[in-house]
């Protein structure tokens, strides 16, 4: 039976979909091939592991169980942002130690590395770096935000406060108090990166496989052997690239992470004049709630924003009437949009909001746990694997490893997951 995750008979249609350039031409696997390392998954992790791997002479081969970027990574909103959701890095650096501030300083250069990428390969991603906004939706939150400028500071991240007036000017609405910004952060076509990444990766030598769901993996020999429908592939290393789409193809994985619905959309065209008023100089932005508000715009003037719901009945015509009079109440100028594309996709969430990095065993790399930062983060951590791949040291890497870590009663916390929802709406509305 298909995983109706994996058929494009289930899934909304995207605007990325509609505008992504499309992708390399790729095929099944057919028949045993060998490999330096083996890569599954086609979203920003593997794609950034199998193109810094290859450019570093390893024979690399990617398994993807649909097409490239067709799980979170071609279904965000497609904003590249520096920073963990929750976790400052005193806080990052107070809970994986010796390893912190290395960690801290790859989140701290994610965002460029993803731009930098974009430039290098001359991919069609629609990239505008000009800056990530975090708006405070309440008084209070302006500590947050002057804390997070405090420490990123510190660690040499170009981050700057914003008063009440230069945040209303810059995103073109009066809601917020003030908040923070980050320089090297902005928005891209988030299905078009990754297609763009397995073009560059392709370039470079790697081998990429669509439809090609790894269904089992085991020791032969000294080699790790990741079975197909289709064929095999024996690799001295791994890389399991899955995240909120993990299965259970390495026992456990799955089960310390969430996987929560997030709901993306796309208004019509705005038209010139009314576009010149939201955020006018092309910022992405996302702001300090938990029932998180946030807005980009894409290269034809559609604003792209989204939200989350705790019940998923009715769910489309539920998220356009909520998210509508939300944009409606945050740019008045705008109006109830009518929105062209909804879509979804999900997000791996764990309970401490921190990324969870494995070496599963000798040579087999993993991790879970983006928390709504994959875009950035994904791509750094993919380079990480890339150089132990290559024979870096442990030491010499910016990856904190722990082991797999469970979530208590997983099954019951996927399905309670979006009641959280609740909460996260009332700490909203507390200082």
């Amino acid at each position: 039976m298909t995983d109706p995750m994996n058929d494009p008979r289930t899934m909304p249609p995207s605007l990325w979909a509609a505008t992504a350039p499309p992708p390399p031409a790729t095929l099944p696997l057919d028949g045993t091939v060998r490999a330096d390392l083996c890569v599954v998954g086609a979203g920003y992790t593997g794609l950034s592991a199998a193109l810094h791997a290859a450019q570093a002479g390893l024979a690399v081969v990617v398994l993807e169980a649909a097409e490239v970027g067709w799980g979170a990574s071609g279904r965000n909103n497609g904003q590249v942002i520096p920073t963990l959701s929750r976790m400052d890095p005193d806080d990052i650096v107070a809970s994986v130690g010796t390893k912190g501030e290395p960690m801290v300083a790859m989140i701290r250069d994610s965002a460029s590395l993803v731009f930098d990428l974009i430039r290098t390969h001359g991919m069609a991603a629609e990239a505008v770096q000009n800056g990530w906004i975090q708006p405070a939706h309440r008084p209070s939150r302006l500590k947050l935000a002057e804390k997070r400028v405090r420490q990123w500071s510190a660690r040499g991240a170009p981050a700057a406060m914003l008063d009440r007036a230069e945040t209303a000017r810059i995103t073109g609405s009066e809601y917020w108090h003030g908040g923070w910004t980050n320089t090297t952060g902005g928005r891209i076509n988030p299905l078009g990166y990754a297609r763009g990444l397995a073009a560059a990766a392709i370039t470079a030598g790697a081998a990429i496989h669509t439809q090609s769901p790894a269904k089992s993996m085991a020791r032969e020999g000294k080699q790790w052997a990741i079975a197909t429908p289709g064929g095999k592939v024996l690799a001295d290393r791994v890389v399991l690239a899955t995240n909120a789409y993990s299965d259970d193809l390495w026992p456990g994985l799955k089960t310390e992470v969430v996987p929560v619905r997030s709901y993306q959309m796309a208004t019509s065209p705005v038209s010139d004049n009314v576009r010149k008023t939201i955020l006018p100089e092309g910022h992405a932005l996302s702001d300090t709630q938990g029932d998180l508000y946030f807005y980009r715009f894409d290269a034809n003037g559609r604003l792209v924003t989204g939200g989350a719901l705790m019940i998923r009945a009715g769910w489309e015509s539920r998220i356009r009437a909520r998210i509508g009079e939300r944009a409606a109440r945050v740019y008045p100028q705008l109006g109830v949009p009518t929105f062209d594309y909804v879509w979804h996709g999900y997000i791996g969430v764990n309970q401490d909001r921190l990324p969870h990095i494995h070496e599963l065993a000798p040579g087999v790399h993993a991790w879970t746990g983006c928390n709504g930062r994959g875009v950035a983060l994904a791509t750094a951590i993919g380079r990480e694997f890339a150089r132990a791949a290559s024979g870096v040291a442990e030491q010499d890497l910016a990856l904190p490893l722990s082991p797999v870590k469970p979530i208590a009663a997983h099954a019951l916390a996927v399905k309670l997951a979006p009641a959280a929802l609740g909460l996260y709406r009332w700490r909203d509305r507390q200082d």
